[in-house]
């Protein structure tokens, strides 16, 4: 049984695991300066545009260590919102290697607007308090919504309009291209993100992401930073192999798809549930949806999946590159047989 805990949980595309494998049929020269390092970056650059720098990293919270350290010195501060990933789920690693320190903003449904990002702004030109000089965006969210091109061209504006750069942390900006009907190019550069975290891990790749800065100014110490963050990997290639196979035959567009779609099938059959609420708007391949907590408990026996608020017995479920119609209705299945045991003995009760 497939995982709805994470796309992290989720295996490699075929595609990209035998880009490995024959990878490491041969000996290659370390640190980048080999074949499939050259030939990712001609990817990238076909699909963003030539005038950018890329680097490769491990893993996403190295790519925004990296991005966010091109961006702030240690006494600025760096706007995200209150389920920001960099706030939330990396241990605090932006704020060591980069020195300045984060500001959460409270959004509902997980997405900053100049409105919400305006009074942090007070402070500027005050030595007192840490400068704001970056936006950080996820995209798509930590709550599965999405923001629009209008939206990332609004952020960017306002940032710019301010001396601050905009970061968005593109480790699911597959699914939210798929859903908007856009390209990664007009999702990014196009509306003024100066820095992206690419991530692939979460679609079919086995690990390892980019940094890609569009910005000029933030281009000149990445490498040095990339090192220094201890991001560098040795046996690059290893990393990099998995580009070209991730973007040949639409492969990116194919596995995103699948997995917005699956969750798209699991958001209508939860609806059917009178005791189900959801909510958050499903744009992604993330659901968060609440339910009593007996429920939950009889699920979890057979599928795994993290409960998000305890409070609100909220659970999130997520589905994958891989995830099939054979595993959501199992899912759905037997939440109609847990529910039906959960009505039972509260029938019984009363």
């Amino acid at each position: 049984m497939k995982s709805f805990g994470s796309d992290n949980n989720s295996g490699v595309h075929p595609a990209v695991m035998d880009a490995v494998v024959k990878a490491n049929c041969e000996h290659a020269v370390g640190y980048g300066a080999d074949p499939w390092t050259k030939r990712a970056n001609e990817v990238l650059k076909s699909i963003f545009g030539e005038d950018c720098k890329i680097v490769f990293v491990f893993n996403g919270t190295g790519a925004n260590t990296v991005a966010l350290q091109t961006c702030v010195q240690s006494f600025h501060s760096i706007v995200c919102s209150h389920m920001g990933h960099i706030f939330c789920d990396e241990c605090g690693a932006p704020t060591k290697h980069a020195g300045a320190v984060i500001k959460d903003v409270f959004a509902s449904d997980g997405k900053l607007t100049p409105a919400l990002i305006a009074p942090q702004l007070h402070v500027l030109g005050q030595s007192h308090h840490s400068q704001p000089k970056v936006i950080y965006i996820s995209q798509a969210t930590e709550l599965g919504t999405i923001y629009t091109v209008d939206e990332v061209k609004a952020l960017a504006d306002f940032a710019h309009q301010n001396n601050m750069y905009l970061h968005m942390d593109g480790a699911r900006l597959a699914n939210a291209c798929v859903t908007l009907g856009v390209t990664m190019k007009e999702l990014t550069v196009d509306c003024g993100v100066d820095i992206l975290s690419f991530g692939g891990t979460k679609n079919g790749m086995m690990m390892g992401e980019a940094v890609i800065a569009f910005n000029p100014d933030l281009r000149p110490n990445l490498d040095f930073i990339q090192k220094q963050t201890t991001q560098t990997a040795s046996k690059m290639r290893f990393l990099t192999c998995q580009f070209e196979p991730y973007f040949a035959n639409d492969t990116w567009r194919i596995n995103a798809s699948n997995a917005n779609e699956m969750t798209k099938r699991l958001e209508a059959g939860l609806r059917k549930f009178s005791f189900v609420t959801i909510n958050q708007l499903v744009q992604a391949n993330e659901v968060f949806l609440s339910l009593p907590r007996a429920i939950i408990n009889e699920l979890s026996k057979d599928f795994f999946f993290y409960v998000f608020d305890e409070e609100k017995d909220e659970i999130r479920l997520v589905c994958s590159w891989d995830t099939t119609e054979k595993d959501v209705d199992s899912f759905l299945s037997a939440l109609q047989q847990a529910s039906g045991k959960y009505l039972t003995t509260k029938m019984a009760m009363n």
